[in-house]
């Protein structure tokens, strides 16, 4: 297997200190290990019916989904976990299309792209030089997505990316343009803005102002926009793992599928923590994870 050249750069430095650049396996839960975790973590519900499912239940539900997005708590480890398992355990049960990460941006698809048939040879290797390879942004932190990208990336399907550029956001926040589709253009959906509006609040301690809050809702709705279009070009069967604001039905990527496809949204699981009010418009599947604190860090 041809070894990606921004790899090749770092393998004098290799040879000199193994310990440092891969002598020993990847840190990471075995299998078994990580299927016990996560068997023992909380409780899925389908919301529609309220009826609790078994993992392997909602497994079953996921793998006849040709569009599935997962909604995330970034700063959740069990979230991350949780995510890891699935990308195993679908894969078993039929060949993944594609995933796609909104922890990507499109400037990093040239390096997924070259890292990965490496990864598929299985060569032994530290994951947080893979992460260098990646120019994996340090606010998404390592230690709580290492082990699922890694899963992701040693697969054999493809790893897309499903973010803005920074240079796009920039633009957008300047130009601020409105989205057409009956779903997803908040101003005809005022309840969808002020959800949206009180969440970016919340975030800034409503410390924010008129222009910038307004602003930030543009780009909001083109982040979902831009997961919405790579979702639905992706191959399929197709997983997208995105925060949970993004993932929701009544608010963010699904709103945008139905409007550039007209037809049903895909199938949405949300992890969130035990006591989170989620609802069947938000959601297919919650899968409730132990109240634990946040990472310090996190986006």
């Amino acid at each position: 297997m041809k070894i990606p050249l921004s790899l090749a750069a770092i393998l004098p430095a290799c040879a000199l200190a193994l310990s440092a650049c891969g002598s020993v396996a990847p840190v990471a839960p075995a299998a078994t290990t990580l299927a016990q975790e996560v068997r023992q973590t909380g409780e899925i519900v389908e919301l529609r019916s309220g009826q609790r499912l078994s993992p392997e239940q909602l497994l079953a539900q996921l793998a006849a989904a040709p569009r599935v997005i997962v909604g995330e708590e970034h700063d959740q480890l069990s979230h991350h976990r949780i995510q890891q398992w699935l990308l195993a355990q679908l894969q078993g049960q039929r060949a993944q299309g594609a995933v796609l990460l909104e922890m990507l941006n499109p400037d990093q698809q040239a390096k997924v792209d070259e890292v990965k048939p490496w990864l598929q040879s299985d060569p032994v290797v530290r994951s947080e030089h893979v992460a260098k390879l990646l120019s994996w942004q340090p606010s998404w932190k390592w230690e709580l997505y290492g082990d699922m990208v890694m899963e992701a990336m040693r697969a054999p399907y493809p790893v897309w990316s499903a973010n803005l550029d920074r240079s796009e956001i920039k633009q957008l926040f300047a130009a601020q343009p409105t989205l057409q589709g009956k779903h997803s253009n908040l101003a005809n959906a005022d309840k969808v803005r002020a959800q949206q509006q009180q969440i970016i609040r919340e975030m800034h301690d409503n410390q924010i102002d008129a222009p910038r809050l307004a602003a930030m809702l543009s780009v909001q709705q083109q982040r979902d926009r831009r997961m919405a279009e790579r979702l639905l070009a992706a191959p399929a069967p197709a997983l997208l793992i995105a925060g949970g604001y993004h993932a929701a039905k009544d608010m963010g990527v699904p709103l945008h599928v139905q409007d550039l496809t007209g037809s049903a949204p895909p199938i949405v699981l949300m992890l969130a923590q035990r006591g989170a009010p989620i609802t069947a418009q938000q959601a297919d599947f919650v899968w409730f994870t132990p109240v634990a604190p946040a990472a310090a860090g996190t986006q």
